[in-house]
């Protein structure tokens, strides 16, 4: 609002400088033409000049004269009406024409200063515009800064997300890496205790072994008339031969229960087949443990057929081996 106050004794001055110059040429003009206008002979002189010659003649010349004066004077007064006028006319159109170009230059002074305010306006429109342009450049700007910052910052956040993860996975691999090699001792020293404890296991069993032959089981007749014909009818040997073959093969299927404790004993009854098969096992009189009568049962079970029996004609086998008493008792077991 300043500005434009100030601009409005500017925008009067040169309009006002111009109608001054205008109208000073005017005037100038109109002094011009005005001295330069010719002055025309009033007619008395004519009439005079036409008396003081008519003195000199005659009468009748003298009325002639005059009446040729009259009509000269009565021809020349329109002539001279009408350059009056055709010089009023003319002044009058060179007062148009004055003020025409007069109007013309004030029209055209008006114009300059329309012109000069449309271009006053324009140039405050671009200045407006080039600072409307400047400012919401320089809001780009920031907020071009402003999301660099942010993304700058996401990018930092994503680097530190990033090397913490790197860095915990870092962290889990070497903890896995140690995890394994500790489990890797843990599992050597158990592969050596385990071989060591299988080892001495082994020993433990085959020393077993050697004594379960004679201690594990033994199988006796119901009475000793059915020894003696056993030893009758098969001889000694024979008989001898099958009972240590069955002794050897449960004890071969025989597991030790973790119950079994030293003078236990358990009665099977064994039923088996002309082939050797054995059809069943079961327990006439119990040790009083529940694990150990089933692990003697199971041992037999697990003979499956001994295919030896097949050496018996069918009369001694039914006689001595279809059913077959067998006293389980591991003596040998220690605690």
């Amino acid at each position: 609002m300043q500005q434009r106050e100030r601009s409005s004794p500017e925008s009067y001055f040169w309009p006002t400088i111009w109608a001054v110059g205008l109208h000073v040429l005017i005037f100038a003009m109109l002094f011009v033409s005005f001295s330069m206008t010719p002055e025309l002979p009033p007619s008395r002189p004519i009439v005079q000049a036409t008396l003081y010659q008519l003195k000199s003649q005659s009468q009748a010349t003298v009325q002639t004269n005059q009446r040729i004066a009259g009509e000269a004077q009565k021809t020349a007064a329109p002539q001279y009406e009408t350059e009056q006028m055709e010089q009023k006319k003319a002044e009058q159109q060179r007062v148009a024409a004055a003020k025409a170009a007069e109007q013309k230059k004030v029209e055209q002074a008006k114009a300059a200063e329309a012109q000069k305010q449309k271009e006053v306006a324009a140039s405050k429109a671009k200045a407006e515009s080039e600072k409307k342009a400047a400012e919401q450049k320089q809001l780009a700007d920031v907020a071009k800064k402003k999301a660099a910052e942010e993304a700058a910052k996401k990018k930092a956040a994503e680097e530190a997300k990033k090397k913490a993860a790197e860095d915990a996975k870092k962290k889990l691999a070497e903890d896995a890496k140690k995890k394994a090699a500790e489990e890797a001792k843990k599992k050597a020293a158990a592969a050596e205790a385990a071989k060591k404890k299988a080892a001495e296991q082994a020993a433990a069993r085959q020393a077993q072994e050697d004594k379960k032959a004679a201690a594990l089981a033994e199988l006796l007749s119901d009475d000793v008339q059915h020894q003696q014909a056993l030893a009758d009818s098969v001889g000694d040997q024979v008989a001898g031969n099958l009972d240590d073959l069955i002794i050897n093969l449960v004890s071969q299927q025989w597991r030790r229960p973790p119950s079994a404790r030293q003078g236990m004993s358990v009665t099977i009854l064994i039923q088996m087949l002309p082939d050797g098969t054995i059809s069943s096992a079961s327990v006439t009189r119990s040790s009083g443990d529940v694990a150990f009568d089933n692990s003697a049962v199971a041992a037999v079970r697990n003979v499956g057929r001994i295919p030896e029996m097949q050496q018996l004609d069918r009369a001694t086998f039914d006689r001595m081996y279809r059913k077959r008493a067998m006293i389980f008792k591991p003596e040998d077991l220690s605690l």
